[in-house]
């Protein structure tokens, strides 16, 4: 009987009994899982003598890795001398990949004087049982992993065409219920946290100053909450149970889930053996809307893109203005630079072109004062939040027609476009077997026909990724409905506080731009247009303009109702 003790001073070596579950060995049944392999593992261990058993576990990880916590912690054993023997239940346990397996078993091992079992192959390198097989069994194996790759591969494309969800990760602010896996249940504890980091976002800040603020007010962390729900999370506990990192609050600010939808296809893998993450475009994305209940609304998420997008920066001074990202220039359409300096009074501060360059760019200055813009801007919000108020009814038709006419006017001229791109597409493969024809009757040399047809592919590549988009847009164009949530909220809080802050500011206005000075009887006058959110520009009709547009209203409602 082959023990421990069987090798001079090897009595306080431990025999390492390894065992591995990936989720792909789900599918195989009760027989692989971590507590049949564990009890099959130690009866053999006991009844063949092998002394100082130990575990090591790694549940959930492929095996065409070998980076895996469990087998790296036995194999820093193993280095230090410290392993007599190495027992699995089958060589598939060990891993999916036939060279590294023959690496270990067939070149470290014997170097290192450690003994490798496989119990269901008989394989036991110390008696050489079984050693001629092992090549066709990890070879095996390995084509096993490919295949098993390949179906999940195929069930996760066909789940996304009948527009289920694929990742089985719940994002941090929904949970599941036992029972029904597929439905996301909104966690409010979390979710309000959710809310709080998308609120914070609008109001002006970025990630790292979010981060800081929910330490100051000492919110748990995801891993942290999660703990204190007794949830498991792979994630160790923080030493802070209240830092949070700047990339948890990215994560969760560019997650469109929170919206409600679905998001398939962000990421995918190398390949099976290598398993590193590629990010996909985000163009390639598949969305599903209206899959679970939604923690923010759409234009909570799309303004905090635009924000992150515009990041706001301070001034060598430190000051910043509340518009700051989002003023442009009405002719070139570069960003207005924010002028501040010790030397410059609060209102003094101004706005010029980025692209003036003290007058050796390309563009004027398209000079404002801050103080100026800040009154003109709540002038606007405070015209627009009486209006809203007094005429609701009048407003909201008024900007049905808008967008109306705008997305129709947007419609026309895609489908232009579109349907132009595929004639020519379709002149392109004319094109093609002509030239075809020409190189092989010998009227067109080859050198030319070379160039030509390469030309003629990149255009022809190019107009059909014009086509894919564009016919994406006119689906999206289709769905589209005019949601004012955003802009209620603001005109509400603005009405409420009768000043203007970071967040009344970044919820109204989607972009101001600034034209130049015109001097009129030594005065100059600034023409400043601004978008409101939803709305775009819109001008304060008169009182004929709205008695005509509520008949309009009256007369469309006849009409349908008739």
């Amino acid at each position: 009987m082959a023990t421990n003790k069987n090798i001079q001073g090897q009595e306080e070596k431990i025999t390492a009994l390894y065992c591995r579950l990936s989720q792909d060995d789900n599918l195989e049944g009760e027989s692989n899982s971590i507590s049949n392999q564990k009890e099959i593992l130690m009866t053999y261990a006991k009844k063949n003598g092998y002394l100082h058993p130990q575990f090591f576990v790694d549940d959930g990880i492929s095996g065409t890795t070998f980076n895996r916590p469990g087998f790296q912690e036995m194999e820093s054993l193993i280095e230090a001398g410290k392993v007599s023997t190495v027992i699995v239940k089958d060589l598939s346990r060990f891993g999916r990949e036939h060279l590294l397996c023959g690496h270990y078993t067939e070149i470290v091992y014997p170097t290192l004087g450690v003994n490798f079992i496989a119990i269901q192959y008989i394989v036991d390198t110390t008696k050489g049982t079984g050693t001629e097989m092992m090549p066709f069994h990890n070879i095996f194996n390995e084509w096993y992993a490919a295949q098993s790759s390949k179906k999940i591969r195929a069930v996760n494309e066909m789940k996304a065409s009948k527009g289920m969800r694929i990742s089985s990760t719940v994002p941090f602010g929904y949970k599941k219920i036992e029972g029904n896996k597929e439905q996301w249940y909104i966690d409010e504890p979390a979710a309000e946290i959710v809310r709080r980091i998308f609120n914070l976002c609008i109001s002006g800040k970025g990630p790292s100053q979010i981060a800081r603020q929910l330490e100051t007010e000492k919110v748990l962390t995801p891993t942290a909450y999660f703990n204190s729900i007794s949830k498991k999370t792979r994630n160790p506990m923080p030493v802070n149970i209240y830092h949070w990192r700047e990339n948890s609050i990215v994560h969760i600010l560019e997650n469109r889930q929170y919206t409600g939808c679905t998001v398939n296809g962000k990421s995918t893998t190398v390949s099976y053996k290598v398993h590193k993450t590629i990010e996909r475009p985000v163009e390639d994305y598949q969305v599903i809307p209206n899959t679970q209940e939604a923690i923010i609304s759409e234009n909570t998420w799309l303004r905090a893109q635009e924000l992150r997008k515009n990041k706001r920066r301070n001034t060598a001074t430190g000051r910043r203005s509340l518009f700051s990202g989002l003023v442009y220039c009405a002719d070139c359409g570069s960003k207005l630079h924010f002028c501040a300096s010790k030397s410059l009074k609060k209102n003094q501060e101004f706005w010029r072109c980025s692209s003036y360059k003290d007058g050796r760019g390309t563009c004027t200055i398209h000079f404002i004062r801050d103080v100026v813009l800040e009154t003109i801007v709540k002038e606007a919000i405070s015209e627009l939040a009486d209006f809203v108020r007094c005429y609701n009814s009048a407003f909201l038709y008024l900007i049905s027609e808008k967008k109306g006419a705008e997305s129709i006017n947007r419609e026309k001229s895609l489908r232009a476009k579109t349907e132009s791109a595929k004639q020519r597409i379709s002149d392109l493969d004319k094109l093609f077997s002509r030239i075809y024809e020409d190189n092989i009757l010998g009227k067109l040399s080859d050198e030319r026909y070379s160039r030509m047809a390469n030309e003629y592919e990149a255009e022809q590549k190019r107009l059909i990724s014009e086509v894919k988009e564009n016919e994406k847009v006119l689906i999206e164009l289709q769905k589209q409905t005019v949601d004012m949530k955003m802009l209620y909220q603001g005109l509400m809080e603005f009405t409420e506080m009768k000043h203007l802050t970071p967040t009344v500011v970044n919820k109204l206005i989607e972009r101001i731009e600034i034209h130049n000075n015109e001097k009129k009887h030594s005065h100059n006058n600034v023409k400043v247009f601004i978008y409101f959110t939803e709305v775009g520009l819109f001008d304060i009709p008169t009182e004929q303009q709205i008695i005509d547009t509520m008949e309009r209203a009256k007369q469309k409602k006849a009409e349908k109702s008739a």
